[in-house]
């Protein structure tokens, strides 16, 4: 049987098979893919190059040294404004990797996400705190401002590293360390949400269109704690979040369906628990189960949540069950439990857009996003 018919059967039955799992891996020489890549080379310089060129010696010269040399707000962001304008001129003149090159970093990646089983990390996979990284980078996004999103990757700096709805994500964000380190040209907020569409497409979830652009800030475009959305909340805090970032109420029911992937923990978010039997398996179930299961109120010392009554053994946040409760949302959950694949086309559409929230157009190396690679498919 193949890999790819082992991880599709396992998906039927609800559980992951470890066994598939690990002769994926076994199947791959880290160490030959850890020196694969080949640096890319310098192109040639042309009247384009030149013009970069200049942008950078502006950045540097004049303006660039009083960025560089100020502490203050104002110069720093105007250092964001200059990197995000030669970054819009390498995007105009294809003075940029090529899909190729992304493509060996996904690799990377996907062979990360692996070794959590050999760590004996939650459920064998480090798709779920990944999916999580590049969902938290993403949905900070305030369309009245215009502030926030992917394209700074603020969380590497104080105090946004230390907002609560981001606890646990050091661990994320230090996995994904080692793949800057060796693909050095690749941003941290492409490197994130590049990150979120390997673990959606590695956990047999649907194609994520993705494409590169974003740029790395400073610590002075942190966004306000509170953005996030908190899973102690209703319905009305739902909406205020996702509306604030620009989606609809079926693309904001599509998006929460993530929760298909991974489980809670009482030491990072307070909740604890797995919201489906299978956390490491992109299905349809969380909608399933939301919608058929029967939900009690769990009796603990933790913040409010709820268990199924039949096992005890799964989880729902409170902004979970309210999908449930409100009419318009319900019918989109309803939707999503009896038609896989037309969640999986949903969420497809609803994450490439989370993932490109606040990066200029301009920016993007691409007009078209991509599509990448998923492991099964370049080892078939």
């Amino acid at each position: 049987m193949s890999l790819a018919a082992l991880r599709a059967s396992a998906r039927r039955v609800g559980v992951v098979a470890p066994a598939a799992r690990s002769s994926r891996t076994a199947l791959r020489n880290p160490a030959f893919r850890r020196f694969s890549t080949e640096v890319p080379q310098a192109p040639k310089k042309s009247n384009n190059t030149m013009l970069i060129g200049a942008l950078g010696a502006a950045a540097v010269g004049g303006l660039g040294f009083w960025v560089y040399a100020s502490n203050s707000d104002s110069a720093r962001e105007a250092g964001s404004a200059v990197r995000s304008g030669v970054q819009s001129a390498k995007a105009a003149t294809n003075f940029t990797p090529t899909k190729e090159d992304y493509q060996k970093v996904y690799n990377r990646i996907a062979e990360i996400m692996e070794t959590a089983a050999d760590k004996n990390y939650d459920d064998g996979s480090y798709g779920p705190i990944l999916l999580r990284l590049a969902w938290h980078a993403s949905g900070t996004y305030d369309k009245e401002s215009n502030t926030g999103g992917s394209n700074y990757a603020t969380m590497r700096f104080e105090p946004e590293a230390k907002h609560g709805a981001n606890n646990g994500l050091h661990i994320a964000r230090e996995l994904l360390e080692p793949v800057k380190q060796e693909f050095p040209w690749i941003s941290y907020g492409d490197l994130w949400t590049l990150g979120g569409v390997a673990a959606i497409q590695e956990e047999g979830g649907p194609k994520i269109p993705w494409r590169p652009g974003r740029i790395d800030g400073f610590a002075a475009q942190c966004t306000p704690d509170g953005r996030l959305p908190d899973g102690a909340q209703g319905a009305d805090h739902i909406r205020n979040v996702f509306y604030r970032m620009g989606f609809n109420d079926q693309e904001i029911v599509a998006l929460i369906g993530g929760h298909a992937l991974g489980r809670c923990h009482r030491d990072r978010s307070g909740f604890e628990g797995p919201w489906t039997f299978s956390p490491t398996s992109v299905t349809n179930e969380f909608y399933r189960l939301l919608l058929n299961e029967k939900w009690v109120w769990k009796k603990w010392d933790g913040p409010k949540q709820l268990e199924d009554k039949s096992t005890h053994s799964l989880m729902m946040l409170p902004t979970d069950y309210a999908l449930v409760q409100d009419k318009a949302f319900k019918k989109w959950v309803k939707a999503y439990a009896d038609d896989e694949q037309l969640w999986f086309k949903d969420f497809s559409a609803a994450l490439a857009k989370l993932f490109e929230l606040g990066v200029p157009e301009s920016q993007f190396v691409t007009k078209e996003p991509w599509i990448m690679k998923s492991t099964d498919e370049q080892e078939q």
